[in-house]
């Protein structure tokens, strides 16, 4: 898996996004391109803004036993998975302000560097590793740009 904190990755990263149109269409799934891009951003918000309520007792029992690997292994992500509430859009959304919103969380995720995600608490999963974090956030910013064919 690629390491979301080496520069070269996060270029590499960028470049795909700056392929994006508004009119890409995916190779499979029902999300438009504006669409895919606030799902991605969910991501970062979970992490960097206080928008979404975390998950208490039982959901964050379930989240860290049943989902946290999946989410944080190597295993790329399997088409048309199931995502959770959170990350569902439905509605039409800017795609400039979502590509540069999206564009500026990996940014800022690549400077703030592995130290800084090591052991730190996510919103649904508990700590996790250096690994753990640039796995999430690289395999699933990937699967969506392999979605659109980028």
């Amino acid at each position: 898996m690629k390491n979301i904190f080496d520069k070269t990755i996060t270029a590499e990263v960028l470049e795909r996004i700056n392929k994006l149109k508004p009119t890409t269409t995916p190779i499979w799934g029902k999300m438009s391109c504006d669409q895919m891009l606030a799902h991605c951003n969910v991501t970062y918000e979970l992490d960097f803004e206080d928008k979404h309520p975390k998950p208490k007792g039982f959901m964050k029992w379930m989240l860290k036993t049943f989902i946290k690997n999946t989410v944080v292994s190597e295993k790329p992500y399997k088409k048309n998975g199931r995502t959770a509430p959170a990350f569902l859009i439905t509605n039409e959304k800017d795609f400039h302000l979502e590509k540069d919103r999206l564009a500026a969380y990996i940014t800022k995720t690549q400077e703030l560097g592995s130290d800084y995600f090591d052991q730190k608490e996510s919103h649904s999963f508990g700590k996790l590793s250096k690994t753990e974090w640039s796995n999430m956030y690289y395999k699933h910013i990937d699967h969506h740009l392999t979605q659109f064919g980028v």
